[in-house]
């Protein structure tokens, strides 16, 4: 107990030199956070009397790496706004219905051509559906495209994903645990989190010009403090009803972007997202053990390919469907690839119901191989978009549907000759 700040000292030193690297490297921090991560974890040995296991520390580790998912997820919120997230929702629900429905079909259909029994089946589909919130939402603030015109369709999809994650893990962990499901519970617990969010949501546009008044404080310390006491309470209320307590965070976000005290909040806030950010990525990588890796590698690299396919012809599809260029479009696709948080959420389920050991080494080497290449796609998603378009001639089918007269036109051209 007398060395824990000791320990997260020395977690923080190798949280910065991992930062200064990649910064030296023009690269995104996050893979080598993770790694940082895995090279000091628990399952690492002892070298003499240097232990960088961060044994007695890692409660506190982790509650600060929490606190990283909700700063990301409030700040995207922030930058975002709700009503653009309301203006763009009938095409979120059918962009989220797209990304999901083949997402999981790809993750079903790739756990039963390795032959694994029908629990492993659904909870390694678990695994490969759900992206991370935490990792996208970090590349959309590092790249600042906060503002594209794709981002809503994005932040939609997560928070669509949420409503998927609260029906699938109770009807999940109803056959995992249980050998039993009950589709009351989980119709139940989908409409707890819609409605959650919608009374949120309503109340919040609603309450803005109270908002305005009631944040009209002076003082930045007593500011600062009725908004993480706002955030931490409703990330916290959420996650009581089974909605993840980073959707809490991102719903405060989106209501506070619509007040008059946005540009202050976001000042205020930054730093708090970069420390404990940085500090979430290190915590999950402390939670991979290298050492089990090995026998996951193919079932995962075959995983890694298919959500590389299945998350760019989603991120077509969805970005078709709501109107938007093939290349915000592609954009969608590179930049939700990343797996994270609800992957090991759904490992660890598989785990505590006694299933295949394999899932576990499956899920972390799944997740560290996408947490590498996401922010790496999330980057280069410019070029690629470029490369793919010279085969599939999106630019060119885009300018010919653009310099197309539309009937009507005809028609008018023809009455006035």
């Amino acid at each position: 107990m007398d060395h824990i700040v000791f320990e997260v000292g020395l977690a923080l030193v190798l949280v910065a030199a991992a930062a200064l690297l990649s910064a030296r490297l023009r690269f995104s921090i996050v893979p080598f956070l993770i790694l940082t991560g895995m090279a000091v974890g628990p399952h690492m040995p002892k070298l003499g009397i240097v232990d960088l296991r961060f044994i007695e520390s890692a409660p506190l580790i982790a509650f600060m790496g929490r606190l990283g998912i909700l700063f990301l997820l409030f700040y995207l919120g922030l930058e975002f706004s709700l009503g653009r997230l309301i203006k763009a929702g009938r095409s979120i629900v059918v962009g989220g219905s797209i990304y999901i429905a083949l997402n999981f079909a790809l993750g079903l259909g790739f756990a039963w051509m390795l032959s694994w029994p029908l629990r492993e089946m659904l909870v390694s589909a678990g695994i490969t559906t759900i992206s991370s919130s935490a990792i996208v939402a970090k590349m959309l603030v590092d790249l600042k495209r906060t503002a594209n015109p794709e981002t809503e369709m994005i932040l939609g999809i997560i928070m669509f994903e949420d409503i998927f994650l609260a029906v699938y893990l109770t009807i999940v962990s109803g056959l995992v645990l249980s050998s039993a499901t009950s589709f009351s519970q989980a119709a139940i617990s989908a409409m707890i989190a819609l409605a959650f969010m919608l009374i949120v949501l309503t109340l919040g546009r609603k309450a803005t010009p109270w908002l305005n008044r009631a944040l009209n404080i002076p003082s930045d310390e007593v500011f600062l403090l009725i908004i993480f006491a706002s955030l931490l309470l409703v990330a916290g209320f959420s996650e009581t009803i089974h909605i993840a307590e980073a959707i809490g965070a991102l719903l405060v976000g989106l209501v506070l972007a619509e007040t008059d005290h946005r540009q202050r909040i976001e000042h205020l806030v930054i730093p708090f997202r970069d420390f404990f950010g940085a500090v979430f990525f290190f915590h999950f990588g402390l939670t991979i053990d290298p050492y089990a890796l090995g026998g996951a590698i193919w079932a995962a690299l075959g995983a890694v390919i298919l959500t590389l396919i299945g998350n760019f012809v989603a991120g077509m599809l969805a970005g078709r469907s709501a109107r938007l260029s093939p290349r915000a479009s592609a954009n969608i696709g590179l930049t939700i690839i990343s797996r994270g948080e609800f992957s090991i959420i759904m490992a660890n389920l598989g785990q505590a119901g006694g299933l295949l050991p394999i899932l576990q080494p499956f899920a972390a080497l799944y997740v560290l191989i996408l947490a590498i290449l996401g922010p790496l796609l999330t980057m280069q998603s410019r070029p690629i978009y470029a490369a793919l378009d010279r085969v599939f001639r999106w630019r060119k089918l885009k300018d010919a549907n653009r310099r197309l007269p539309r009937a009507e036109d005809l028609l008018d051209e023809q009455e006035r000759g």
